[in-house]
């Protein structure tokens, strides 16, 4: 069962997906655990979103750019899209029997509840490996399991901050800049979504499920791998970030974004002399290397002086003719516009029922060359209780009735 027929767009026609006929259980809320599940909805596994029929995932209620559709946030449309959604109370004996139920007949299970939680309603994984031995148990966290950042309230902006992040972004003369996305869930999600798709692979070659965990935490701490290892394997090495043109404080000019006479340019890694020829503008004592660390707030003002006379478009034509390593610096607006943006179509509509449409991204992946969009929107809260319960819970409650009976 699958809460609607999935499409793909491709040469021939669409095959099947890689994930269709897993089951997925999905408990968790927000963001990090939802966009997993999610992402094994895109690749065909039918997943039932498991909610408090009070409230249902907090997701609903957080708005992202203060926006709803239908009762529910954007955010939460999105994130859920493609999933059944099934309402029980995880503090009531019934329904937490039912769900027992949907337990031994799933393939994954996912959840993101605070360490303990699971444990207290009795579906943590040792629980869960006793009513379904092959199951895959995914997990994310905050801050992991123990240590004393466990108890910490597992969210993106805490969780950058604890890491860092900030420290990398913007220039010497700010504080601490975070990334202005749900950098640290994002990453998560990918990885608990590999790490389930890696364990479904040894299940079927060995018959073995498994627990895989990951965290916010971990998710920021492997994204800074570059910097880590350079202060693990040297321990001066410290963030000391550039001027205000600089986009990385461990890299040399010329590498960084300026402002052009319409907007904005960024340069990547370029021989300073040579890009100075192409632009028109004599960096030539600038040859020797070094001078672009030593010397690398001085090549950026000089840059950043000399782009600002022409516009962005002008200066593109002249590096791209080199084969410089240069970028547009595109605004929202500017980038859903552009030829490059719509060749990836990498949008798709979805709707909730007949009157209900959201516009949003599919899946970045890309399987024997098509594109994995799905018209099924986000369910409503309880929306599949009843067909789940005919689907998949009343031939096991008889399976059990005859057990208890012979």
């Amino acid at each position: 069962m699958t809460a609607t027929e999935t499409t793909a767009d491709g040469d021939g026609g669409a095959p099947a997906r890689p994930l269709d006929g897993i089951l997925v259980l999905d408990f968790s809320q927000f963001l990090a655990g939802p966009v997993a599940a999610m992402r094994l909805a895109d690749l065909g596994a039918t997943v039932i979103k498991v909610e408090r029929p009070a409230g249902g995932d907090i997701g609903r209620r957080l708005a992202f750019a203060g926006m709803w559709r239908d009762g529910d946030t954007l955010t939460f449309h999105i994130m859920n899209r493609g999933k059944l959604s099934f309402a029980a109370d995880l503090k009531d004996a019934d329904d937490l029997a039912e769900v027992r139920r949907l337990v031994a007949q799933a393939d994954v299970l996912i959840q993101n509840f605070r360490p303990g939680v699971m444990e207290r309603i009795g579906l943590d994984y040792a629980a869960v490996r006793e009513l379904n031995p092959g199951i895959v148990y995914g997990s994310v966290s905050g801050y992991g399991t123990d240590g004393p950042w466990r108890d910490r309230p597992g969210q993106d902006l805490l969780a950058q901050s604890m890491s860092g992040l900030p420290w990398l972004n913007g220039h010497h003369d700010q504080g601490p800049v975070p990334v202005g996305i749900s950098v640290a869930d994002l990453l998560a999600s990918c990885h608990l979504a590999q790490g389930v798709t890696a364990l479904l692979l040894r299940r079927e070659r060995t018959g073995q499920g498994g627990l895989v965990e990951t965290s916010l935490m971990e998710a920021m701490l492997d994204l800074q791998f570059e910097l880590i290892s350079a202060h693990l394997n040297d321990n001066t090495v410290e963030v000391n970030r550039g001027g205000e043109y600089g986009a990385n404080a461990f890299l040399s000019a010329p590498y960084g974004i300026y402002p052009s006479a319409d907007g904005y340019l960024a340069i990547a890694m370029n021989p300073v002399p040579e890009l100075g020829d192409v632009l028109g503008l004599d960096l030539g004592r600038f040859a020797d290397e070094a001078t672009w660390w030593s010397e690398r707030e001085e090549i950026e003002r000089l840059l950043a002086a000399h782009l600002r006379t022409q516009d962005t478009g002008h200066w593109l034509a002249l590096l791209d003719a080199a084969d410089m390593w240069a970028a547009p610096v595109l605004p929202l607006a500017d980038l859903v516009r552009h030829p490059g943006f719509a060749a990836l179509r990498m949008t798709q509509t979805v709707r909730r029922g007949d009157d209900v449409a959201v516009h949003t991204t599919r899946s970045p992946l890309r399987i024997d060359g098509h594109t994995l969009t799905s018209p099924a929107g986000a369910p409503r809260l309880g929306e599949h209780t009843e067909r789940i319960r005919g689907d998949y819970l009343l031939e096991s409650a008889r399976v059990e009735s005859a057990r208890a009976e012979a």
